[in-house]
């Protein structure tokens, strides 16, 4: 699925897409901060800012508390689109900064079931 570029998107928006790390921390249960959220965040950022793809007008990699998407985690959510991802390794998060945040592209296989909540 192809994705609005920036010209699409609000002339309000400060950036084209935003994506949030879940990186919440649970006792007793399990979380995305468990499941290397934390290293997934730090990888997508450090990819973004080597791509040139950080900054105003282009992409912003931020960390988030939780996103109530546990089942499903680790996840992150990529806006305008709210698109949410379940994510494994760092080839996944290779690919959603590849395919999506750089090039507009659904990574299809890594979208997390609709169904799945806390």
């Amino acid at each position: 699925m192809t994705l609005p570029i920036a010209s699409n998107t609000s002339p309000d928006s400060y950036y084209e897409r935003h994506i949030f790390f879940c990186l919440n921390q649970r006792s007793n249960e399990s979380c995305c901060a468990d499941q290397g959220a934390q290293q997934a965040f730090d990888r997508c950022k450090s990819l973004v800012k080597a791509a040139g793809l950080a900054g105003p007008g282009k992409v912003r990699v931020n960390k988030a508390g939780c996103l109530d998407r546990c089942a499903g985690g680790p996840v992150a959510v990529v806006y305008p689109e709210a698109v949410w991802y379940s994510y494994v390794d760092a080839s996944d998060i290779d690919e959603i900064v590849e395919s999506h945040l750089k090039n507009g592209q659904v990574v299809e296989r890594l979208l997390t079931p609709p169904d799945l909540g806390r």
